[in-house]
């Protein structure tokens, strides 16, 4: 936290205990008592109302948090914003015009940043200059010069950050990492990633489109670095169909997927992709695809595999699927089962004088766990509160959370390799040492 009354609180609390020694739970309740992290919100999107702002009040009473301000460019979701977060929390809220006005208020601690794609790490940046802790919704970054720099920006400061890759808080997440960091599971030999849908108003927002006028927001400042172009309403409400804005498929969807592969093997990027995109189905005037595919190559001096990611628009119920092979059987995070499917059986171990290779049939926990629910129109899903929930403690207690700054950069660099290679038509590559995507020998610019 700022230098503030808060850091007088806790000083005092520790020296009141003297060396009783005590949980950061509890000692979370010491300062909680007096001290109420006050909290702003940056951007009033249908992410925030629908999923972030009911995981934010499964907790804040108990963790003794509040919000007190929102941002937003647009005048209409602004006073929406003000009116909404009003009625909730039972309290004036202060409507700020942008996030200059928003970091003038006094003992700001944090702020919940669920703006455009593009604009996600830029967004920390600030937040981080203004010493403000930040939930940050991914993607993180869609190009490398922003990943970098914001990065920096958070690793050079003490700031909590915790992007919003909610599978990093869910149970039957956590103990397929267990098992197979464990060596239980064998060498990951490949990964199937897919989310499908058919949803043609999907990322579309036509009545909110037709609403907007340029001279009720900041259409410079919604541009932020990215290149100067007229005013567009559809790109800026409707900007996940739209590059450089966002990646669309890759950063919106497979950036969740991608981090578990991160996770589970311990390797920080791919070393090489190959994709394809293209709309075929909902021609609307969109520019980021409909439909996509990428391989990628995963790999070190010990072990290496491919990932696949697929994606439709046009066809498919929502359920993403994830699944871990190796040379035992698989890992179904849809099921949360592992079994010995596709594992070396004896009739074809023993031709080559091999013993058979077969994982146990088991659930991965023990108790139900409850699926994702991946719309955006259902809002307060169990992952995303969880995930809130432990930036909240992490907030307390100044622990690492568990999506650091360090997923989302990782994350990110897989997604814009991806985006790089659709767009280029080149086998991407990364390089460790520039921390650069390369396609054709060339450093990927927008």
């Amino acid at each position: 936290m700022k230098t503030s009354r808060r850091n007088f609180i806790k000083k005092t609390a520790v020296a009141s205990l003297g060396a009783i020694a005590f949980s950061a739970k509890s000692y979370a309740n010491i300062i909680g008592a007096n001290d109420r992290v006050r909290v702003g919100v940056v951007g009033f999107s249908d992410r925030f109302r629908q999923s972030l702002l009911p995981s934010f009040m499964n907790h804040y009473q108990e963790l003794n948090f509040d919000i007190v301000a929102v941002s937003d460019l647009w005048k209409k979701r602004r006073e929406e914003g003000q009116a909404y977060l009003k009625e909730k929390f039972q309290h004036d809220i202060q409507a700020c015009v942008n996030n200059d006005e928003l970091y003038k208020i006094k003992d700001l601690d944090a702020v919940i940043i669920s703006t455009a794609d593009f604009q996600h790490a830029l967004h920390t940046i600030e937040a981080i200059k203004a010493g403000c802790d930040t939930y940050t919704e991914k993607p993180f970054a869609e190009t490398m010069e922003d990943n970098r720099a914001a990065l920096k920006a958070v690793k050079n400061s003490k700031q909590i950050v915790q992007i919003g890759s909610q599978r990093r808080s869910g149970k039957n997440y956590h103990a397929a990492a267990d098992f197979i960091q464990s060596g239980k599971f064998g060498q990951i030999v490949m990964v199937e990633l897919s989310w499908n849908v058919n949803q043609p108003g999907r990322w579309r927002r036509p009545a909110l489109v037709a609403e907007l006028r340029e001279q009720d927001t900041d259409w410079k400042r919604f541009l932020m670095n990215r290149p100067f172009e007229n005013f567009d309403p559809r790109k800026y409400l409707e900007y996940r169909l739209f590059w450089p804005y966002s990646s669309g498929m890759p950063g919106q969807w497979m950036s969740h997927q991608i981090d578990t592969v991160h996770w589970f093997s311990g390797l920080k990027h791919p070393r090489s992709v190959v994709a394809n995109g293209g709309v075929y189905f909902w021609k609307d005037g969109r520019q980021n695809w409909d439909t996509t595919t990428a391989v990628f190559d995963y790999g070190d001096d010990k072990q290496g595999f491919q990932v696949q990611f697929t994606s439709r628009m046009m066809n498919g119920d929502e359920r993403p699927a994830e699944i871990y092979y190796s040379n035992g059987g698989e890992l179904n995070l849809n099921t949360n089962k592992v079994s010995p499917v596709g594992g070396l059986r004896l009739n074809h171990a023993t031709a080559m004088n091999m013993q058979a290779n077969l994982l146990p049939e088991m659930d991965i926990v023990q108790q139900q766990v409850e699926q994702v629910v991946a719309s955006a129109n259902t809002g307060g899903d169990p992952l995303t509160s969880a995930h809130m929930r432990n930036w909240m403690e992490c907030v307390r207690s100044r622990k690492e959370p568990n999506a650091p700054v360090e997923a989302g950069y990782m994350h990110s660099i897989a997604t814009i390799m991806t985006n790089a290679a659709v767009r280029t038509g080149e086998k991407v590559t990364f390089d460790e040492k520039k921390q650069e995507v390369m396609a054709g020998g060339k450093v990927f610019k927008y």
